[in-house]
């Protein structure tokens, strides 16, 4: 099995990246999360690698980082959730948003993801929302996660949770909004949360 790679980015576009390495260049397919971390043509890149094997052959996949990987590996461990769909998914969330929206139940910001309709979603909050509460070391915890996490300690502050319904009522989703809220001063109103928070977003 192939780990990583190493090497020179010689191509790179929304779906797909190939390296060189050592004259022979792989094509792996990637997330949008991993090309927007990727550097210009001809730079050194690492990628972690994940070998999936079809009845037509093998397909090489790319991750920025051993988190996306981890993240690929327990969507693809869901029923019904092929490499494909799962690279879909991460094109539309990277690992941190994912757990969140899992860990809070958020199947609509999962159903963003481009081929991903409400019955793989809910399967996907079902089987992985275990995994992921079990899983989250809290020393390690990622940024969005803390920041929910926030949010939920103080649910007995009104203005925090006032402002995160507000949010989704304009349209952002449940993690989306307690990401932003969960980043700000416990002390502000409704009002001043809101205006933050929407600017986190823009």
């Amino acid at each position: 099995m192939i780990y990583s790679l190493t090497g020179e980015l010689v191509y790179a576009d929304t779906s797909m990246a190939a390296i060189n390495v050592n004259g022979i260049a792989f094509q792996l397919d990637i997330s949008l999360n991993t090309l927007q971390q990727l550097g210009p043509i001809g730079s050194t890149e690492t990628l972690f690698t994940y070998m999936n094997f079809k009845q037509d052959g093998v397909d090489l996949i790319g991750f920025h980082d051993k988190a996306e990987k981890d993240a690929f590996q327990m969507l693809t461990g869901v029923s019904g959730v092929g490499p494909k769909a799962a690279l879909a998914v991460l094109s539309e969330m990277d690992p941190a948003r994912l757990t969140l929206a899992v860990a809070a139940g958020d199947y609509k910001a999962i159903t963003r993801a481009k081929g991903v309709g409400p019955k793989v979603a809910q399967r996907i909050v079902l089987e992985l929302k275990d995994k992921v509460a079990k899983n989250l070391d809290p020393g390690s915890a990622s940024e969005a996660f803390v920041a929910a996490a926030s949010v939920s300690a103080s649910a007995g502050n009104s203005n925090a949770a006032d402002a995160v319904g507000a949010l989704v009522m304009l349209g952002y989703s449940q993690s989306e909004a307690a990401v932003a809220v969960g980043k700000l001063d416990a002390s502000l109103s409704t009002e001043d949360m809101i205006k933050q928070a929407l600017k986190q977003l823009a």
